[in-house]
């Protein structure tokens, strides 16, 4: 049970460190740090798992856990006392050389000895710190990259050219038009695909008499694909708009029903458009909910 009390504080210094993911700086709501929790716990399950229940066989690989970081911990003690030279530090070196020597030897005498069963912790172990150095580097270019004074300048924008993907003409679509219209954009575009040639036309007609000073765009799809078309003509803008200094926002029009069960019953196209362009650079995706009363 201590390693449910340590592991999720040595997890909240290293997180601290910035060498393991900050959820573990999380505390939950007893107080305690969860994800740490969780996590030894998961691994615990999956250690038995493929150990098929047998401890002995763990045994080996929890001596050389154990010894490794006893060798390592002594071994910085005696790099700080011949680093600091404090008073009285020829005892304190003597005393952790010592301890230094006893791990290293136990920890070499597992792996003499039950080299079959430990022999996994010399490819772990590197994996392990290369993986802590490669989340270090990566929240050190994320906070250089968040701060002020040395991060690019940020672009001026003159205004917005909002492109909304339009299904059918439904309260959802209008709220989500009435929503582009509060933000005053420069331009509102409503973008409609079609499979059928046929139906452009019905369609366009319902929109000018429906929404006549909104700009409607249909793409024709002939391979029956939405989210190919409408990236496409996406991409088109954002060209023309970037040269302008204006930003594109793609304003998806999302119907939340009352129940989580009825989401299965609908296909989740705005889920898929929201994806494909969440990595555009220069495309700002904003979702307008529309919650069902039954």
């Amino acid at each position: 049970m201590k390693g449910y009390s340590a592991f999720p504080l040595l997890a909240f210094s290293l997180s601290n460190d910035k060498y393991i993911p900050s959820m573990f700086k999380m505390r939950g709501d007893r107080l305690g740090y969860s994800n740490g929790i969780i996590t030894l716990g998961i691994t615990s399950i999956l250690l038995i798992i493929v150990f098929q229940g047998q401890t002995e066989q763990l045994i080996p690989l929890y001596a050389v856990g154990v010894f490794i970081p006893f060798t390592l911990s002594q071994t910085g003690m005696l790099v700080k006392w011949m680093r600091e030279k404090p008073k009285g530090w020829v005892i304190k070196l003597l005393t952790n050389f010592v301890g230094a020597f006893i791990s290293f030897a136990v920890m070499m005498i597992f792996f003499i000895t039950k080299f079959g069963k430990v022999w996994m912790v010399l490819i772990f172990l590197p994996l392990l710190i290369l993986g802590f150095h490669k989340i270090k580097k990566h929240y050190v270019a994320v906070g250089e990259q968040l701060s002020i004074s040395t991060s690019e300048p940020a672009l001026t924008i003159k205004g917005n050219v909002i492109i909304v993907p339009v299904a059918g003409i439904t309260n959802v679509v209008e709220n989500s038009l009435n929503y582009a219209k509060s933000l005053n954009p420069a331009q509102i575009i409503a973008v409609h695909v079609t499979f059928e040639r046929k139906d452009e036309r019905i369609f366009e007609e319902k929109w000018n008499k429906w929404q006549p000073n909104i700009r409607l765009v249909i793409l024709h799809s002939q391979y029956r694909s939405i989210i190919q078309p409408l990236a496409k003509f996406i991409s088109s803008v954002e060209y023309k708009a970037n040269e302008s200094d204006y930003r594109v926002t793609v304003l998806i029009p999302q119907f939340i029903p009352k129940k989580g069960w009825h989401n299965i019953l609908h296909n989740q196209s705005s889920l898929l458009i929201r994806a494909i362009l969440l990595y555009r650079r220069d495309v700002v995706v904003t979702t307008v909910p529309y919650h069902f009363k039954k």
